[in-house]
């Protein structure tokens, strides 16, 4: 009998052991949910991890206003099928309390607002963990954190003061007023994700497979045409076949040209791939060459 456990059962029991580490050590723990394939992952994980119990901590969603409606639906029917708990707060009401400036532009995303919202919302609820699917392979800001990342009393992030994390030790203590981002999926790459998902046979939402969409081409992108971006005379309005990588807000999230329609083909395309899912479809990441750790150091996730 082979008692070895293959790459993705390592990856999975990995991820397991720290969620249940993070059930362990802190008092009010959170999910960070937005509807996307990571965090679908997690909530598996998180199902995995503590049942035949429920998920020992809620989902929240920190809601831009701008989310591609299919993820939306996907995460109320997700909370509701498993019985989950759902907050949801929204970065609207934010820029109206705070009478913060709202973006201009062709592709106003409310990114870097969002974290006025995640702040307000953890101290809200007072949470002392926030699991998030952040990976080391998306983005070079992000292969800097350990497992356990803790923020300061203003919800921020120094790179410089990450913590050892020696023989799978993860140490949650922190002060009043901290708290910790987790990530447990941090060793996974997005194939690794995408092979877990047909593994598991995890459902998503429609907008990760080839469907029909009106796009606009733009600096060598493919934008899905909606309310939240500006449409100019100039632009020429198209219907491709297109998939989405990652699903983050309408107006900073591009579509690539596919034609997978299943897992297997996904799985496919992404293995021939040599961009990585945000290098190829993120344009908020192109402000500045630092652009995610600045917002990282500012309190986004």
């Amino acid at each position: 009998m082979n008692d070895q456990l293959n790459y993705l059962e390592q990856l999975e029991a990995e991820s397991i052991y720290i969620m249940r580490e993070v059930a362990a050590q802190f008092e009010k723990p959170a999910l960070l949910f937005s509807g996307g394939k990571d965090s679908i992952t997690l909530v598996h994980l998180a199902i995995k991890a503590f049942a035949p119990m429920k998920i020992p901590f809620p989902l929240v969603h920190i809601d831009t206003g701008h989310n591609f409606p299919e993820a939306l639906q996907f995460r109320d029917q997700l909370a509701e099928r498993i019985g989950a708990e759902i907050i949801v707060r929204n970065v609207e009401d934010t820029i109206r309390n705070k009478k913060l400036t709202e973006p201009k532009g062709k592709f106003a995303s409310r990114n870097w607002l969002q974290t006025h919202t995640l702040l307000d919302t953890i101290e809200e609820f007072q949470f002392d963990a926030c699991i998030g699917g952040a990976r080391r392979d998306e983005e070079k800001a992000r292969a800097k954190e350990r497992f356990f990342s803790v923020r300061d009393e203003f919800g921020q992030w120094d790179p410089k003061l990450q913590r050892p994390e020696l023989w799978d030790i993860y140490n949650g203590r922190i002060n009043k007023g901290e708290n910790v981002r987790v990530f447990p999926i941090s060793n996974w790459t997005e194939l690794d994700v995408w092979n877990y998902i047909r593994k598991e046979q995890i459902p998503l939402p429609p907008i990760y497979f080839a469907h029909d969409r009106e796009v606009i081409e733009y600096d060598g992108q493919l934008i899905a045409v909606s309310d939240f971006i500006r449409i100019d005379a100039t632009d020429e309005i198209i219907r491709k076949k297109v998939r989405y990588r990652t699903v983050g807000d309408m107006t900073c999230t591009a579509a690539v040209e596919s034609t997978a329609e299943t897992l297997d083909e996904v799985v496919s395309e992404i293995t021939a791939s040599r961009i990585s899912e945000r290098g190829e479809t993120r344009i908020d990441d192109r402000v500045t060459e630092a652009a995610m750790e600045d917002r990282k150091k500012g309190g986004y996730f």
